[in-house]
């Protein structure tokens, strides 16, 4: 029953963007960040979200029926078994040429900053005013833990890794400047400037 009433919702949609003629464009896990111009999907019921879905049980939109996806600071809350369902998921209703955008927070950095003992910079410390944790083993471990929230860490090419095995081919996965595109629609898209950002195409 759930399913079926966001993929009504879904077609509703896709109608709309069809009659306006404008690129379907999904913003998954939008939590507060809400984007005009983007149908913006989250299953916190606090979420300011034009639907209300959990991508763990499928995304309900047709097979090629969506121009752009984007998500920051996302997929790391997946299991690594759901983030893998939930890029296939992004492969099969993404239209030819249709482009996924992932920005997330990478385990490389944040190795680097523990090893060099510059983690205290790091703009989500500052973030969440986390400057006062005692230790970088601390701070990694929160970080990576976040309460259990965090369920699975992506590094670069773990994440184009990922991707390839969701059927998305090793020349379509570029890394990209934080806010930076070769699309306009996915230009300025993060707000968050400690991510790493891949663009995937089908």
């Amino acid at each position: 029953m759930y399913l079926f009433g966001a993929r009504q919702k879904a077609v509703s949609f896709l109608k709309a963007c069809n009659a306006r003629k404008v690129p379907v464009k999904l913003h998954i896990g939008c939590g507060a960040n809400y984007k005009d111009g983007w149908i913006n999907m989250d299953y916190d019921r606090h979420a300011q979200r034009d639907m209300r879905v959990d991508v763990r049980q499928g995304i309900p939109f047709p097979d090629c029926s969506v121009d752009y996806i984007f998500n920051e600071h996302f997929i790391e809350h997946l299991s690594y078994e759901d983030g893998l369902a939930f890029m296939k998921e992004c492969y099969r209703v993404l239209k030819p040429m249709g482009v996924l955008r992932t920005a997330f927070p990478d385990m490389d950095t944040l190795i680097k900053a523990y090893q060099d003992d510059t983690w205290r910079n790091m703009e989500w410390v500052r973030l969440v005013k986390a400057e006062w944790f005692p230790s970088g083993c601390y701070m990694l471990n929160t970080c990576i833990r976040e309460g259990g929230g965090h369920l699975y860490m992506y590094t670069a090419p773990e994440m184009k890794r990922r991707l390839i095995e969701a059927g998305f081919g090793p020349d379509a996965i570029i890394q990209c400047d934080v806010r930076s595109s070769r699309h306009p629609e996915l230009l300025n898209a993060e707000r968050r400037a400690d991510s790493t950002v891949i663009e995937a195409t089908k």
